[in-house]
């Protein structure tokens, strides 16, 4: 039984945004409400009698129809679902990405970019993407929520050059955890003087912590590729975690309070060379 379903990249997302900006096209985000409910079940699948529901039948179960939350095909159930219907309207399946969508009619292009139940919507015809909004409010019931400002945790800032992607309160919060009110700000993400070892130093007691925090740290670097050096580099001791990696782990934290509101501009600049 297939559970996993596909998201669409943080790389599809940036791309797909530098396009829209350079392009002057409007970066639209839907939210469609109760998304797992969508779903078609495709074997038998029985579930407890909820609480309240009782039978006179010893062992009586529920027999689903539909897909619910709480399963663990939901999601993959969801996107069948939600791609057949796209398919079914004349998009196509990116060779690159297969959760963005694009449907090309003469000179009018539409993408779609979809993340589980968060739907990206930009192309270069505003009538289309209307009838498209109306078409899958008819068809699952979403919420528009405008243009773009957050997007799976990437604040979206629109400023005179174009778009500036950040994640300042993800910064923010991650510095709160790990209690860095009082720790120096430093300038770079990794000590040069320090040379990192498999198996120098002792042993970390709680190796979850190292691993949580590198964790955050590496959904940081979609915004903050200053310290995707030193994500990547201390990502090699997740096995063993000892304590001079996590001391080089809270020095990167420390580097990121210098200024957590860094991010990546997007310019609107015609040209698209690097």
């Amino acid at each position: 039984m297939e559970k996993l379903s596909p998201v669409v990249k943080f790389t599809t997302i940036r791309v797909l945004m530098a396009i829209a900006v350079k392009k002057d096209w409007k970066l639209h985000q839907l939210d469609v409400n109760n998304a797992f409910l969508h779903g078609d079940l495709h074997e038998e699948i029985y579930m407890q009698l909820p609480p309240g529901v009782h039978s006179d039948l010893p062992g009586a179960v529920c027999k689903l129809q539909k897909s619910l939350y709480g399963l663990k095909q939901a999601s993959r159930q969801w996107y069948e679902k939600l791609s057949m219907v796209l398919l079914q309207k004349g998009f196509t399946h990116s060779e690159n990405d297969y959760s963005l969508f694009c449907r090309k009619e003469g000179n009018s292009v539409v993408f779609l970019a979809v993340y589980v139940d968060d739907i990206l919507l930009t192309g270069n015809d505003e009538a289309k993407i209307s009838s498209l909004k109306g078409f899958l409010d008819n068809t699952f019931k979403i919420k528009d929520l405008g243009q773009v400002h957050l997007f799976l945790g990437i604040e979206i800032l629109h400023i005179d050059h174009g778009l500036l992607l950040t994640q300042r309160k993800f910064a923010t919060e991650l510095l709160q955890e790990f209690d860095c009110s009082s720790l120096n700000t430093v300038v770079c993400p990794l000590d040069y003087t320090v040379k990192l070892h498999l198996d120098e130093g002792e042993i970390l007691h709680d190796p979850i912590t190292y691993r949580r925090l590198i964790g955050r740290l590496n959904f940081l670097t979609h915004t903050r590729p200053d310290i995707a050096f030193a994500v990547q580099h201390l990502s090699q001791f997740l096995q063993t975690p000892r304590y001079p990696h996590m001391r080089a782990a809270i020095h990167v934290l420390q580097y990121l309070k210098h200024e957590p509101a860094l991010g990546i501009l997007l310019s609107n600049g015609p040209t698209f060379d690097l």
